[in-house]
């Protein structure tokens, strides 16, 4: 620490050492530097304020109806584009300034200049109020820029409005009837594609894939009701084919008397002949049927030879072959029946395997048609969707031309007119000045440790140990005659005052302006 302050103390001694250097040469820069600054343009800057209210009665009324621009948007970007080249232009047209114009370099003087010149900000919190200012040197005419740029303003968020309006709607039906080709276009191709392919295309039980399931299906219940049909039949023929010889009790008239037995058989039979109709033969209800049906031809079998051995002519007066049976005669008659509806199924169960063996050709062409027509289909309806938005747009576009044509979207009002000061805004010479004085000051002061730095020397004890690197023994203080210490006290008393001068000269120079007119 002690070092630290040792090494300050040399710093503050060698300025100190060259304090007549440091004082005139700040003196040297503050007059050139306020010289500098008196002869700096003046200028003045005129305000105004624009609120920009976007709240229009029409807009709630029309929500859902009409397009909805983004005002706030729209305004930003009219106000960042404000300082647009044609702008400025019909800014110097309209402030007449085009009349101190002759060559294009000075015009695009002026219009870099004006361009400068103009700020255009809004507030964070209220994003609808503009502040405007402009700096020039004309009292006068920096006010004429002012109003002639608060018009510019509003003339070209209108104009703006109008265009955008009239190149929406010129967008839109161009837009409106390339999708008109683009439309007849994919009809014309969706309706060629079904006349080449009008025999591919999938029916009402759905695609390729669940027509052939469905063709599958069809064939197997068809082939499963021709196979019971042939079992039926089957069977039946069995029956006829090993029907014995039997014979029916008639009396002395012939006519054939039926026994119970006889009569049981023949509901047996009918019973056999449903359940096969609608069951295999190894169901367990046609087993059981023919169980009974056999035990029951066995109990007649065994009543008409005990009718043979006892020989009553008073019961049994004749026998009738079997030709002549009932049963057998209905057993003939359903054996027709079955062989027709045999050859009925025989008809469908060939269509279906026809049916299904097409499907199965086309098996490699089904998939390449329904994935064409997929897609034709998906990109006529893209079109068709997006031709119908398209039309919606427009009429929503014609509604809106109609709402602001009747009615402005946008409101400005001038809140603050434009002002201008009395007095110059710019610069702020008093704050040049004081800059110019401290900086001045802090120059001079520069300089002297500079020089101190330069052409160092010994001031205690320290810094002569530490230029020899030798031991001190001990030190002797200069001790000053009484006239040495008036000599000291008149040169601090007149550097005092250089010094008092040189504030003053800043005082003259903040309060009187003109002190340094040339």
């Amino acid at each position: 620490m002690q070092d630290i302050l040792a090494q300050l103390f040399s710093y503050i001694w060698g300025i100190w050492r060259f304090r007549w250097l440091a004082l005139a040469t700040a003196w040297a820069l503050s007059v050139v530097g306020w010289i500098v600054v008196h002869n700096l343009p003046e200028s003045y800057v005129a305000t105004s304020r624009v609120y920009v209210d976007s709240n229009s009665v029409l807009r709630p009324l029309l929500k859902g109806l009409a397009i909805q621009p983004d005002i706030n948007q729209k305004v930003a970007m009219m106000s960042r584009t404000l300082l647009s080249r044609p702008n400025l232009e019909k800014l110097i047209r309209m402030t007449d300034l085009d009349l101190q114009i002759t060559t294009d370099a000075q015009k695009q003087a002026m219009l870099t200049d004006l361009r400068q010149s103009i700020s255009l900000s809004s507030r964070d919190r209220d994003a609808s109020l503009y502040s405007i200012q402009v700096q020039h040197p004309d009292r006068e005419l920096s006010k004429r820029i002012v109003q002639a740029l608060i018009t510019v303003f509003i003339e070209s968020s209108r104009s703006d409005a109008r265009i955008d309006n009239t190149g929406a709607q010129d967008f839109l039906d161009d837009q409106i009837a390339d999708y008109e080709r683009r439309l007849e276009e994919a009809e014309a191709r969706l309706a060629a594609f079904k006349q080449r392919n009008v025999d591919s295309f999938p029916g009402q039980v759905g695609g390729y894939y669940a027509r052939l399931e469905a063709s599958k299906q069809d064939l197997e219940t068809a082939q499963l009701a021709l196979r019971e049909a042939q079992n039926r039949r089957d069977q039946l023929r069995m029956e006829l084919d090993g029907e014995e010889p039997m014979f029916f009790v008639s009396d002395a008239t012939g006519e054939i008397m039926r026994t119970p037995i006889d009569v049981r058989i023949q509901q047996q039979k009918l019973l056999l002949d449903q359940l096969l109709s609608r069951l295999t033969s190894r169901h367990p209800e046609v087993q059981q049927a023919r169980a009974l049906l056999g035990r029951l031809e066995t109990q007649k079998r065994d009543w008409i030879e005990q009718a043979k051995k006892d020989g009553a002519a008073n019961a049994l007066t004749g026998f009738t072959g079997v030709s002549n049976s009932p049963v057998y005669q209905g057993m003939r008659t359903m054996l027709a029946e079955t062989d027709a509806n045999i050859a009925q199924l025989q008809v469908r169960v060939d269509e279906f395997q026809q049916r299904k063996d097409a499907l199965e050709q086309k098996v490699n062409n089904i998939p390449v048609v329904e994935t064409e027509l997929k897609q034709l289909d998906r990109d006529y309806q893209v079109i068709a969707a997006q031709h119908a938005a398209l039309l919606k747009r427009r009429e929503s576009a014609m509604l809106s031309q109609s709402a602001e044509q009747q009615g402005n979207d946008v409101n400005f009002r001038v809140i603050d007119p434009p002002y201008v000061p009395l007095k110059p805004s710019e610069p702020n010479k008093l704050l040049l000045n004081a800059l110019v004085l401290f900086l001045s000051v802090a120059a001079g002061i520069a300089l002297a440790l500079l020089m101190s730095l330069i052409k160092p020397v010994v001031i205690d004890p320290r810094s002569l140990v530490k230029l020899t690197s030798l031991p001190i023994l001990g030190s002797v203080s200069l001790v000053a005659s009484p006239a040495e210490r008036r000599e000291t006290v008149i040169a601090y008393s007149f550097f005092a005052g250089i010094c008092a001068l040189l504030l003053l000269a800043f005082a003259l120079v903040a309060v009187v302006p003109n002190l340094f007119a040339g």
